[in-house]
């Protein structure tokens, strides 16, 4: 009979494992939300490196906003290293994923760098995917 409990035991401990081990895989697997700008193409005016670059912050953080702006910078820095001119908003198929660990997250930024082409549509006066604020008029309160 104790080797029937014994048996009865292990078999318990594997199926509480097996229902728990999905659930902490979820929580430590990195989301991968869809690219922010999944453009057919570079963006007009703009010419592109070959790869993508990745950048991140210096480790968890117990703020995912926080997490995800490091992640951005981290990028920005090494892509300014191939295009000075790079941003994250002029960058070819960018995203961010970040792993959860409990409360804390550690993000990844990943993008194609990006910079005007010389003569181009983005060189020729103001930028057209800023908006324009010289005709913003202050409200008074």
């Amino acid at each position: 009979m104790p080797k029937v409990a014994s048996v009865l035991s292990v078999a318990v401990s594997a199926a509480v494992i097996a229902c728990a081990a999905p659930a902490w895989a979820a929580e430590s697997m990195a989301e991968t939300p869809s690219p922010t700008n999944a453009q057919a193409g570079p963006p007009p005016g703009y010419e592109c490196a070959d790869k993508p670059v990745t950048g991140s912050g210096p480790g968890f953080s117990n703020s995912r906003e926080g997490s995800e702006e490091a992640a951005r910078q981290g990028w920005l820095k090494k892509a300014q290293a191939i295009y000075p001119e790079a941003t994250w908003e002029t960058a070819y198929r960018s995203g961010v994923s970040c792993a959860v660990q409990g409360l804390y997250s550690k993000c990844f930024a990943e993008a194609i760098p990006c910079k005007p082409k010389p003569g181009g549509a983005a060189n020729a006066g103001a930028d057209k995917t800023a908006p324009d604020k010289s005709a913003e008029v202050p409200k008074s309160e």
